[in-house]
């Protein structure tokens, strides 16, 4: 283990205001990633075990802090007034500043309390947990299942049954369909345009070739106009 040098200095610029929350929790930041390897981080807690009873200490090197809970609030208030700033130094180095800060209060963790678990984050419901994007894991005990295949048919019977009776404007051969009987087999009502010519059917078939009148067109007779009265003299 490297010797580690931990010097407390107390300066008049960071003193605590008068009136402070009491609270059993403190923040150390300032810590170098690199500080955070375990002869460090035990050599920092035996410092602030001096001044009470630790409950937690949560070294977070993400955040380049340390949270630290007491038992006692007194034991919190006495070491932030007497470790910040607190001054880390290591052999070879620079010495290193860290301020200590009052943290919002937390509960006492017991090992042997149990409601402890009530005070931790947990997963959501398994109803709610297949949610979450992207989804958490599977619960205990559960296994794949084989899903049906897709439905080949592209609409339901019962709705295929119903478009056939809205069907008002189907054709078969000039006819309109009003009722179709079901399965072949009932009563059947259709209309017929007596007025249809059935040659518009085929003269639509024609191919016309660009440059040529349109067949349409051919059999279709503008009528002459008639000549307006003239006077007799």
């Amino acid at each position: 283990m490297p010797d580690i040098s931990i010097l407390t200095q107390r300066a008049n610029s960071f003193a605590s205001p008068k009136s402070t929350q009491p609270t059993n929790s403190l923040v150390i930041t300032q810590v170098p990633r690199t500080f955070f390897q375990p002869s460090i981080i035990n050599a920092l807690r035996a410092h602030f075990a001096t001044y009470g009873e630790i409950n937690q200490w949560v070294p977070i090197a993400s955040f380049c802090r340390i949270i630290l809970v007491y038992y006692a609030e007194e034991a919190a208030e006495v070491a932030k007034n007497a470790c910040d700033p607190l001054i880390l130094t290591l052999p070879h180095r620079i010495p290193t500043v860290l301020r200590v800060y009052r943290s919002e209060p937390n509960p006492i963790f017991s090992p042997s309390s149990p409601t402890a678990d009530e005070n931790l984050l947990r997963p959501p419901p398994i109803e709610k947990n297949f949610l979450i994007s992207p989804p958490g894991s599977p619960p205990i005990g559960w296994e794949q299942i084989r899903e049906e295949p897709p439905n080949a048919t592209p609409l339901a019977d019962d709705l295929i049954a119903a478009l056939h009776k809205l069907k008002l404007q189907e054709r078969r051969s000039s006819r309109e369909v009003l009722l179709e009987p079901e399965e072949g087999v009932g009563v059947g009502v259709y209309v017929e345009d007596c007025d249809m010519n059935d040659d518009d059917d085929d003269a639509e078939g024609v191919d016309w070739e660009y440059g040529c009148p349109s067949p349409a067109r051919l059999r279709w007779k503008p009528i002459a106009t008639a000549m307006p009265p003239m006077r007799v003299r």
